[in-house]
């Protein structure tokens, strides 16, 4: 693993462009086993869980660190299961911060 998780996400004012392939799969690389990139978009992960109340305990854990991030991923929760989906939404694409975002919540 690497010090992505101790990094911050940064604001993205836009007009930048997304990572490039090379770019997003040297990142990946540094995230927990799990993550995937849908489409060169955004990064999805799904964990499983004992029961409802974990999966939510999880999501309210990994949405306390996108406030205090002040970068948001979607989640769907459901009974054993909460999924992440990861993109900074001023681009449309995938930035640095997004990865530091998904490396934050592995350590949850």
């Amino acid at each position: 693993m690497s010090d992505l998780a101790a990094k911050r996400c940064e604001p993205c004012e836009g007009g930048v462009p997304p990572l490039d392939e090379e770019e997003q799969s040297a990142l990946i690389a540094q995230l927990a086993d799990g993550w995937i990139i849908i489409e060169g978009h955004h990064l999805e992960r799904e964990w499983s869980f004992p029961d409802f109340v974990s999966a939510l305990e999880f999501t309210n854990s990994a949405g306390a660190i996108c406030e205090e991030q002040g970068h948001h991923a979607d989640f769907e929760v459901g009974w054993g299961r909460a999924k992440a989906m990861i993109w900074t939404h001023k681009i449309d694409g995938l930035t640095e911060s997004d990865f530091v975002l998904a490396a934050k919540f592995d350590r949850i």
